[in-house]
């Protein structure tokens, strides 16, 4: 049989922490040449990435100047108003695209117009939102790829498969802590590190635009508080919810067991030991704890992720893995 040639691919927005990290995955993926790798602006000319030496050793060019001819698969890590357009343009060309942006998470016209100005109406063809332990099936005919925010792919891989079974009662609520990368590069004082260091802040309540693509997933109420913490990387989303009459902690087990039995980057650990960011940092791997208080039926649930790995660069390459039917380890284990 005929080895399958690598999946040309191209990077927009290299020079971010997201875009980075996939200039490191795709850069030694066994299954891509990578071909193209732009910042996404024009601002500055061409540059190297002093963190990638001995892993990509080509330059960084703008993205105007850069030639996408011969390429099958491009990955955006761009602010979303660029993303919803550069998404079209590759879209038009015959590539497939995985988004790292907001640009295309919300199926809702009314709610992608608030939280993401700029997107097309309607959503273009064969676009899918994919969490890649919740899509795996629906990824190989997916042509735009809207990957999850770090924050919503911590609290589905976390809570989704209960709610998916109607396991749960009434609303959810998430409490979760990231620290300052998922921020992204842009310098700001909420990100100074002299305003940061030693302080933990909430932010973004009754207003952050994770909370509609969590209800968009859980079909339930969610009130979603982040909080900013003086970390580099990871994050941590604490959540809590009632689950329904009559449901024990076997059940939660079998649930979990049953949900995540394929799923390479899901570590369960019950309530034998509750996830910590330290566990998963650097790595594509979601790790789920759960507590159930049988007397008030009151369920916590954490889970932990590495906020640019599995909450975005790890993600989106697992879902091309699992996209082209590679294993979707390929490049991450």
């Amino acid at each position: 049989m005929t080895e399958q040639p690598p999946i040309s691919v191209g990077i927009v927005g290299a020079t971010g922490y997201a875009g980075q990290e996939l200039v490191r995955l795709l850069a030694r993926h066994p299954r891509t040449a990578l071909r193209a790798v732009t910042a996404s602006g024009d601002t500055a000319g061409p540059r190297r990435l002093p963190a990638l030496a001995r892993i990509w050793d080509s330059e960084v060019t703008p993205y105007s100047s850069t030639s996408f001819d011969g390429i099958d698969t491009v990955f955006l890590s761009v602010p979303e108003a660029l993303a919803a357009a550069l998404a079209l343009e590759h879209l038009t060309a015959g590539r497939r695209v995985f988004d790292l942006s907001g640009a295309y998470r919300l199926r809702d016209a009314s709610l992608r117009g608030r939280f993401y100005p700029n997107t097309p109406d309607p959503l273009p063809d064969h676009t899918l939102y994919a969490l890649p332990e919740l899509a795996r099936s629906e990824l190989p005919d997916a042509r735009l790829v809207s990957c999850p925010g770090c924050y919503p792919a911590a609290t589905l891989l976390g809570i989704g498969p209960l709610a998916v079974a109607g396991l749960l009662e009434g609303d959810v609520i998430v409490d979760a802590k990231s620290g300052v990368s998922g921020a992204g590069k842009a310098p700001s004082e909420r990100t100074h590190f002299s305003e940061n260091h030693g302080s933990v802040a909430a932010y973004g309540l009754f207003a952050h635009r994770h909370t509609p693509e969590m209800e968009q997933a859980l079909g339930l109420p969610v009130t979603f508080v982040p909080h900013l913490v003086p970390l580099d990387r990871g994050l941590l989303a604490t959540i809590y919810a009632r689950v329904a009459p009559g449901v024990e902690a076997a059940d939660l087990t079998v649930c979990y067991e049953a949900a995540y039995r394929h799923a390479a980057f899901v570590r369960l650990t019950g309530d034998q030991r509750l996830p910590e960011i330290k566990h998963v940092a650097h790595t594509n791997f979601c790790d789920i704890g759960w507590r159930l208080d049988r007397t008030t039926r009151r369920l916590i649930v954490v889970a932990c992720i590495d906020n640019l790995l599995k909450g975005a660069a790890g993600q989106a390459v697992q879902n091309f893995n699992l996209a082209y039917g590679f294993s979707e380890c390929d490049g991450l284990l």
